[in-house]
């Protein structure tokens, strides 16, 4: 059975258009696009021979259905040549039973979606394989692509330098200057990208970006690219898979530019539609205080949208005032009986630390959809007993600098909660075995 799948504008505008094509808006209606897929087709074959399918091509070594997006290909870029795709067998990332700080957090089955534990560490390998991919196809049957471009608060720009890097194309990245961790600088930097420093935001950067891809020559790989969350939304699909096929009760996912949370409900309607699931989970988006337009048309059932102007957060990869897929989420959220939820600057450097505690290491971002959950659980919006899975989209090693600082008591405006500094001691043994003695005992007191 042959199978397809082509954009369409996400208001049902008519015309269908070819995933080689290099276009990001409707052309009737100027909204963004998404992609269909033939599911007619993909009813062919029996909800249990893909479940069958997908269970037999799990971590495996045969090019490229080890990854663990590759491993959903019909689902995703169906048509696609298997020489043209580039992977670092992506996904597969461990679904962590977080039950020592479950039981602090009053919750009896939480999940933590470990997606940072990826080659470039973040989610954003998931969409950006895809992406790099179909432009490899392209320029393989001719289209003239000299460049792909970004805007990135950092991971976006390391998945596409990566990414690039491995399929010989070059790459730009257009990043807001100081507001990117050294370690998300230098990661684009290290494979070859153009990194442009602009004298910006994220939101300006878009701008810019957006601009000069107007150009066809200058592919755009951000999210508004809806090859991206074709990537991303086996997120969705990978979550059941390790649950034996079950859904969870709830996703949390931290939310700045807003692909993600479409992403997911793509992976998880998709799955429904084609009978391999019977139910959907509730999903739970989590904003920074600072940066979180979306909580705020929450407050207002949604009746209103308006962007903001992102203030400095710890947050930076969520540090958005306008994000571009605001449409689809809020879509995404009704459908899925949604919530969202924020945190302030306090609540989640302090999340991410008392999680930490537990055996994590927890980018900011996790850190604002741990914070969201507290308070979603306190309120009794998530019920102790119900199945919660929070997306971790990046590594904590990517923000060492700022968790180092977090513990020094060194981060501007924080009073850390939960920091623990090293002891400076001479090289005394009995001094030594006294600060071990003091260590075990104020550890037992904390787990009493």
């Amino acid at each position: 059975m042959a199978y397809n799948a082509w954009f369409q504008c996400i208001n049902g505008c008519p015309g269908e258009f070819d995933l080689r094509e290099v276009i990001y808006r409707c052309p009737t209606c100027g909204d963004l696009l998404e992609v269909q897929h033939d599911v007619e087709a993909l009813k062919s074959r029996s909800a249990a021979a893909w479940i069958q399918l997908f269970d037999d091509r799990y971590r495996r070594n045969t090019y490229p259905y080890g990854s663990g997006v590759w491993g959903k290909k019909e689902w995703v870029v169906p048509f696609i040549d298997n020489e043209n795709i580039v992977s670092m067998y992506e996904g597969n990332s461990n679904l962590l039973w977080a039950d020592r700080y479950g039981k602090q957090l009053h919750v009896e089955d939480l999940w933590i979606k470990q997606c940072g534990n990826s080659h470039t560490g973040s989610f954003k390998d998931l969409g950006m394989t895809v992406l790099v991919s179909v432009v490899r196809q392209m320029m393989a049957g001719g289209v003239p692509i000299d460049a792909v471009a970004c805007a990135s608060t950092g991971d976006t720009s390391a998945a596409l330098g990566a990414y690039c890097a491995a399929a010989g194309i070059p790459s730009v990245v257009l990043l807001p200057k100081d507001k990117v961790s050294i370690a998300q600088l230098v990661q684009p930097l290290a494979n070859g990208a153009l990194v442009l420093s602009l004298d910006t935001d994220f939101d300006g950067c878009m701008a810019i970006v957006q601009e000069i891809t107007k150009e066809k020559r200058i592919y755009l790989a951000n999210s508004m690219n809806s090859l991206r969350i074709e990537g991303q939304k086996t997120v969705a699909i990978e979550i059941v898979q390790q649950f034996d096929w079950e859904v969870p009760d709830w996703i949390v996912i931290p939310g700045g530019n807003l692909g993600n949370v479409h992403a997911l409900g793509q992976g998880f309607a998709m799955m429904q539609e084609l009978g391999l699931v019977n139910k959907l989970p509730r999903i739970a988006l989590a904003q920074a205080e600072r940066a979180n337009p979306l909580y705020r048309s929450f407050q207002e059932d949604f009746k209103t949208f308006e962007p903001v102007t992102a203030q400095p957060t710890l947050a930076t990869a969520i540090q958005i005032g306008n994000p571009v897929s605001v449409k689809r989420a809020i879509r995404t959220l009704q459908r899925f009986n949604g919530v969202v939820e924020q945190a302030t600057e306090q609540e989640l450097a302090d999340e991410a630390a008392r999680a930490d505690r537990t055996g994590m290491f927890n980018c900011p971002h996790t850190g604002v959809a741990l914070a969201a959950l507290r308070k979603l659980v306190e309120r009794k919006v998530i019920r102790s007993s119900e199945r919660v899975v929070v997306i971790s989209t990046a590594n904590g090693l990517k923000f060492a600098d700022q968790k180092a600082a977090y513990h020094m008591g060194a981060l501007e405006g924080i009073k850390p909660s939960h920091r623990n500094k090293p002891v400076e001691l001479p090289a005394d043994p009995k001094r030594v075995a006294r600060a071990i003695a003091r260590h075990v005992e104020k550890s037992r007191l904390l787990v009493s």
